[in-house]
């Protein structure tokens, strides 16, 4: 793994060196021939399921047929897809002189680490919190190909020891080079979480993101410098993402627009109301009932369109550490914020951050 990974950032540097991106008209077409057929196949997995669970009817054989034959298409597609829109993000990046971690003492011109990812399905998470408070006590990689039938079983046994507990499908992960981004996936979720990845590698390089990395493999656990450098690198992502669609997908529906959520309804508003509510119960020691409240809840928001397998302080755990979202209540969210509509240029903003070492460096920031 490590040499394979060494192989690739030298790659990956040297065209970085040499070669600025252009986008030829055919690859553009391919980027977009790609994802219609992600959107596709992920219309037929449903399509089945629902057959197999006797939902409704139709020929099974014919569709698995033709499911087959787009992962084929998709994986002629992938290799232009990714260098498509990995030079696009890298563009983005350059335009607004954000190159590399030691930019400020080394002024080469170059992106570093090289923006690559593999469009591919990322290992899972197992995260662990205790049943009586949010907080992420512990988070294990699994790997890439796990069933619904094995999340429930690990997550039964590890429940057993008296913690809550989920194992989440991810949609992106930069703990390797290059990073993986789901296949199953949006244009602009994909562009998102490409950029979200290539930050979580620039900041290993900076103080934030190292300690980090302290907290993640346990030696100085920090929940809230875990919120801020996934808080961080969730905005800027979403920021640089938005860029890149509006220079390059100027037409591209936002993934508000799915289909199957019910208009009308405030999805954020109302994980935030849940979100009070549970910390409500726990406060006052009432474990059960926040949980069974949780249950409720999970079930209610499936009848509007928006279908979460487990909703439990695990959920809130894992998710909460991103405080640009909904499932959080933290005040880091609002903070990073305004401090971004302080600063002159994302790049000033992004300067900031990764040289913070805590919370309280970013409340004198805003003193």
């Amino acid at each position: 793994m490590a040499q394979w990974e060494a192989s690739t950032v030298f790659k990956a540097a040297k065209q970085a060196i040499w070669n600025r991106h252009k986008v030829p008209g055919d690859e553009m077409a391919q980027v977009k021939e790609y994802f219609d057929t992600v959107a596709r196949m992920k219309t037929l997995k449903a399509e089945i399921e629902a057959i197999k669970a006797g939902n409704r009817t139709g020929e099974l054989a014919l569709l698995e047929a033709e499911l087959n034959e787009l992962q084929q298409k998709r994986s002629s597609l992938v290799n232009a897809a990714e260098k498509v829109i990995a030079g696009q993000i890298k563009e983005v990046l350059f335009q607004q002189s954000i190159y590399h971690p030691a930019d400020k003492y080394i002024g080469l011109k170059i992106n570093f680490p090289p923006m690559n990812f593999k469009l591919e399905k990322p290992p899972h998470l197992l995260v662990i919190s205790p049943r009586d408070r949010i907080e992420s006590m512990r988070e294990i990689v699994l790997q890439q190909e796990v069933k619904v039938e094995e999340m429930e079983q690990i997550e039964g046994e590890v429940d057993t020891l008296g913690v809550s507990s989920i194992v989440v499908e991810l949609g992106g992960f930069g703990g390797t080079y290059p990073a993986f981004v789901t296949n199953e996936a949006s244009l602009r979720f994909t562009v998102d979480a490409a950029t979200e990845e290539w930050l979580h590698q620039y900041l290993f390089f900076k103080p934030l993101g190292f300690r980090y990395v302290l907290d993640v493999v346990g030696v100085k656990r920090d929940y809230e410098i875990a919120t801020m450098n996934e808080t961080v690198a969730s905005m800027i992502g979403k920021e640089i993402g938005g860029m890149v669609a509006e220079s390059y997908y100027p037409d591209l529906k936002s993934d508000e627009d799915e289909p199957g959520k019910k208009p009308g309804f405030d999805f954020d508003r109302e994980m935030r109301e849940i979100r009070r509510a549970v910390d409500e119960y726990l406060a006052r020691g009432e474990i059960e009932q926040a949980e069974e409240f949780m249950e409720e809840k999970r079930q209610y928001l499936a009848s509007k369109g928006y279908h979460i397998r487990k909703l439990n302080q695990a959920y809130f755990a894992f998710y909460g550490a991103y405080a640009d979202r909904p499932t959080s209540i933290s005040p880091i969210g609002g903070e990073l914020k305004r401090l971004r509509e302080q600063s002159a240029s994302l790049k000033e903003f992004l300067a900031m951050v990764s040289s913070m070492t805590g919370h309280e460096d970013l409340l004198e920031s805003l003193e």
